[in-house]
């Protein structure tokens, strides 16, 4: 059935439009603790509860105190964890055996956006059958439980530490990061008093980039989504790597000492390399738009590879449908299921400086033989409702690009999940060509949305 509220990844939106308010907020969580309690079957006596964590923007105060009311009016108990990395709050909703995970945060957004996404209690994305109880139960009225039957709700004080050592458990315990200096960029967001730590702990001297939130400048000219900065903190401080997280800390991007940046298909093709010459990888899962030198790369290894959808969702979904430990995309969400149950841009950083320790090896070296095609995407706004693929402007610009191509790289036109735009991306081994093709294309689209 089509989703009135729930996007690939919970609500998300700019604040104060459409549904990020307090009131939707109140209500969601209403509920969302509505369907929790009918869902669960627990002891006499006992309420379900949920773990709300956030990220550093200034209006997850107001989300935080809505969602807060919401569950407490449908006498579900809540335990407030303050701001934590997205991941974090997954895996303590499993460890701590909760009803449900609750993250507010947007993500790589802007400060002024902001989204609320939920886990269930074993850790994922909840099932697509109780995100729709959840909306068939926003449509009908707010009503509150009498006093004696309502929620509660606590901080817990320990939630940092306890993530901070569930990471560090990740890491072998044979190896340590003595003698690196790394440059952590934090994007001032969820996980600024997380990351350092762990790296710290492990042995690394650790120097700190966008660690200093003000609720107005996560994401801001700092963290995966803007990598200069990470490039430049390792140079001016000769660090041996460096390390980008986004706003809530499920992505990664790394960079080597002389400030080469490595995205998300490089890390994961250094993570599942390393394990290969262990013990054989059974497959991998990427996305569309992941690049076709990763993929050509693992055929030549042997390791079987699949696309999913964009979407770490849908990564996952695969991932379990095939029993594949390794998947991700190019943006930096990167999962190994055999460590976290959710993508997590603290823990993938780990695994690649895990395979880089256990090998001797640079960045640079354990990409050696992986040839990235030059791709080229472009972004087109479109109102929405747009149909560019009856349009035979747009048809034509894409089936010159495919017949050039010639079966030597890929042409993808996807409508954005989370922005009005259509994402155009052209790849292939000429990069002056692809740059040429995905401007066409882009044009047609443009030309058409226009018209």
């Amino acid at each position: 059935m089509g989703r009135k509220y729930f996007g690939t990844d919970g609500v998300r939106g700019r604040v104060g439009e459409g549904l990020i308010n307090p009131e939707f907020a109140l209500r969601l969580g209403f509920a969302a603790g509505t369907t929790l309690v009918d869902l669960e079957t627990l002891p006499a006596g006992e309420r379900p509860t949920v773990m709300i964590g956030k990220d550093t923007r200034i209006s997850g105060y107001m989300l935080e105190g809505a969602l807060e009311s919401g569950f407490s009016a449908a006498g579900v108990d809540v335990m407030l964890s303050g701001p934590l990395p997205t991941p974090a709050i997954a895996y303590l909703t499993r460890a701590l055996r909760l009803q449900a995970g609750v993250v507010i945060s947007a993500s790589h957004n802007p400060y002024d956006d902001n989204g609320i996404k939920f886990f269930s209690a074993q850790g994922t994305k909840l099932p697509d059958a109780v995100e729709e109880a959840i909306e068939a139960q926003l449509d009908r009225p707010l009503a509150c439980r009498a006093s004696a039957g309502l929620g509660r709700a606590r901080r817990i004080d320990d939630a940092r530490g306890r993530y901070i050592e569930f990471c560090k458990s990740t890491f072998p315990t044979e190896l340590d990061l003595r003698g690196l200096k790394i440059a952590i960029d934090c994007a001032h967001g969820a996980g600024y008093l997380v990351a350092p730590n762990v790296f710290h702990e492990l042995g690394a001297e650790v120097i700190a980039v966008g660690a200093t939130p003000n609720g107005l400048n996560i994401n801001a000219g700092v963290g995966a989504t803007s990598p200069e900065s990470l490039r430049q903190a390792v140079l001016e401080h000769r660090a041996d790597i460096g390390i980008a997280l986004d706003g809530d800390g499920d992505r990664v991007l790394m960079a080597d000492g002389q400030g080469q940046l490595y995205d998300g298909d490089q890390l994961l093709y250094v993570i599942t390399r390393a394990r290969h010459a262990r013990t054989p990888v059974a497959g991998v899962v990427g996305t569309l738009m992941t690049n076709l030198g990763f993929e050509h790369a693992l055929d030549r290894l042997g390791i079987p590879f699949a696309r999913a959808k964009v979407g770490d969702r849908y990564v996952l979904e695969m991932m379990q449908e095939r029993g594949w430990p390794l998947g991700g995309e190019n943006s930096g969400h990167i999962i190994c299921l055999d460590k976290h149950t959710t993508g997590d841009g603290i823990i993938a950083a780990l695994q690649v400086l895990a395979a880089l320790r256990a090998n001797g090896e640079t960045l640079a070296q354990a990409c050696g033989d992986l040839v990235m095609y030059p791709q080229k995407l472009i972004n087109v706004r479109m109102a929405a409702g747009f149909d560019w693929k009856s349009d035979a402007g747009v048809q034509a610009a894409l089936a010159r690009a495919e017949k050039s191509l010639a079966g030597q790289g890929r042409v993808l036109l996807r409508p954005s999940g989370t922005e009005p735009v259509l994402r155009v991306m052209v790849e292939g081994r000429d990069g002056v060509f692809v740059a040429a093709e995905a401007e066409a294309i882009a044009g047609a689209v443009r030309a058409a949305a226009e018209a």
